[in-house]
C-alpha cells in the first residue's frame, strides 16, 4: 500500500491578515516535505464557493507550482469536476497534458460529477452531469491519443480538432473517479478507471465489500474509456499523528475531526444526497434487470441485515440538527476505524487495517480543521516514518 497525501487547503476561522495566501505557502511546504520523505502522491481536491472548507478552487495552478518544488512524488486531480460548466472536455485535457509536461510525467487525473451545491453555483442541470461525466471519461483519452478530435453529442460538436499538447506519459495519465457508494464504485470498475474512495464515515467492513464490489466491476471490464484498466483503489481518511496518543488529542485532533465532518456535512448538503442516494438505491433494488453489481451487493446487505453503526447514528444526529459535542463525533468515528489519529504505532495498526483491505494507495488527510501547520508538518514526518514498512 503506498502513503499517499490528501489535501484541501482548509482555512478555518478566525482568519488573520494574508491568511489564504499563508494556507498556500503552508500546502508548499508540506508538498516539498512530502515529496522527500517519500509520500506517492499529492491529491488535490477542486471546491467551488467553499469558503472555510476549502480554497482549492483552481487546482491544476496549485499542482502546477508544486511540481516545481518537487522531483519525484506524483500529483494527482481529486479530482476535477466533470460536467462542462465547469470544465470542458478540451480544457481537462489541455490544462492536465501542459501539467503532465511540466511535472516530468507525474500526473494522475481524476473525474467526478460533484454535487448539488456546485451545480447552482455554475448552473448546470442536475439531469446532465452523469451523461457529460461519462463523456468527459471517453473524450479525454482519445483528445490525447488521437492526432485530431472529432466528437458529436447534444452536449459537444468538435469537428477534426487538434488537441495540443499531448501529455509525456505514454499513451496517457492514469485515470481516476472520485466516488462515495457503492453505485460510483461499480461505475468505476465498469469504467476501467482507478476509484478514489471518498467515504470516510463509512466502517471498515464496509469499506471492504465496496472494494470487493469494485474489483469484481474492473475485473469484468472489456473496454475501458482509457488505453487500460487502472485496476487501483485509493482511499481518503482524516490522519494525525504525534509522539503520543495524548499529544495528538491536546494538537486538537478531536476538535478538528468534529470540525471536518460538520463543515463537509453542510457544504455537501448531506441530508439532500443522503435522500438522492437513498432513492437511486430504490431504482437499483427494484430494476427489472436487478441493479447489476450494486444491486447484489444492496441485498447481500439487506439479507445480512447490516444495521447502521455508531458513526452513522452520530451524523444522523448533526445532519438532523442536533448539537452533537466534538468528543461524541470524533468517539464514533475512531472506534469503526475511520480515523487514524494518535502515536505512531497507534497509528501503525490503524494504517495496516486499510493495507490489510487491499487499498493500494492511502490519501492521508493531514492538513484538517484547525491543526497548527508545524503539527502537520511533524505528522507528515511521523507518518514518513511508516512508509517503508507499507510500500515494499
Amino acid at each position: 500500500m503506498k502513503i499517499d497525501v490528501f489535501n484541501e487547503i482548509q482555512d478555518p476561522r478566525p482568519w488573520r491578515d494574508g491568511h489564504q495566501g499563508a494556507r498556500f505557502a503552508e500546502a508548499l511546504e508540506q508538498a516539498r516535505l512530502a515529496d522527500a520523505l517519500g509520500y506517492g502522491c499529492w491529491w488535490q481536491v477542486e471546491h467551488h464557493g467553499a469558503e472555510e472548507f476549502s480554497l482549492s478552487s483552481a487546482p491544476e495552478l496549485l499542482l502546477a507550482a508544486i511540481s516545481q518544488h518537487t522531483s519525484r512524488m506524483r500529483l494527482g486531480h481529486a479530482a476535477v469536476l466533470a460536467p462542462a460548466r465547469f470544465n470542458h472536455p478540451i480544457r481537462v485535457a489541455e490544462r492536465a497534458a501542459t501539467l503532465d509536461h511540466l511535472s516530468g510525467g507525474r500526473l494522475e487525473l481524476g473525474l467526478t460529477r460533484s454535487t448539488a451545491p456546485e451545480w447552482r453555483l455554475f448552473n448546470i442541470d442536475p439531469d446532465d452531469v452523469r451523461r457529460q461525466a461519462q463523456q468527459a471519461f471517453e473524450m479525454i483519452p482519445r483528445m490525447w491519443t488521437s492526432e485530431r478530435f472529432s466528437h458529436s453529442s447534444e452536449d459537444f460538436e468538435i469537428n477534426d480538432v487538434p488537441i495540443v499538447p499531448k501529455p509525456l506519459q505514454q499513451p496517457h495519465p492514469p485515470l481516476w473517479q472520485a466516488a462515495a457508494n457503492p453505485a460510483s464504485f461499480e461505475e468505476a470498475g465498469r469504467r476501467g478507471v482507478g476509484v478514489l474512495g471518498t467515504t470516510i464515515w463509512e466502517s471498515v467492513e464496509r469499506v471492504r465489500r465496496m472494494v470487493d464490489l469494485y474489483r469484481s466491476a474492473a475485473a469484468a471490464c472489456t473496454s475501458p474509456v482509457g488505453a487500460r484498466v487502472n485496476d487501483q483503489v485509493a482511499f481518503f481518511t482524516f490522519v494525525h499523528c504525534a509522539e503520543t496518543d495524548e499529544q495528538a488529542v491536546r494538537n486538537g485532533a478531536v476538535a478538528a475531526a468534529a470540525w471536518y465532518t460538520v463543515k463537509a456535512l453542510t457544504f455537501f448538503e448531506a441530508a439532500d444526497a443522503f435522500a438522492e442516494n437513498m432513492r437511486h438505491q430504490e431504482e437499483l433494488l427494484n430494476s427489472p434487470e436487478g441493479g447489476g453489481l450494486t444491486g447484489d451487493f444492496l441485498r447481500s446487505e439487506a439479507a445480512a441485515g447490516v444495521g447502521p453503526t455508531q458513526a452513522q447514528l452520530v451524523i444522523g444526529r448533526v445532519l438532523r440538527g442536533e448539537d452533537v459535542t466534538p468528543e461524541e463525533i470524533f468517539e464514533a468515528l475512531n472506534e469503526q476505524d475511520s480515523l487514524i489519529v494518535g502515536s505512531p504505532e497507534t497509528c501503525r495498526k490503524k494504517m495496516k487495517v486499510y493495507a490489510d483491505l487491499g487499498i493500494d494507495r492511502l490519501m492521508t488527510f493531514h492538513q484538517v480543521g484547525g491543526l497548527k501547520h508545524e503539527d502537520v508538518m511533524q505528522s507528515l514526518r511521523l507518518v514518513g516514518d511508516l512508509i517503508p514498512e507499507f510500500d515494499r
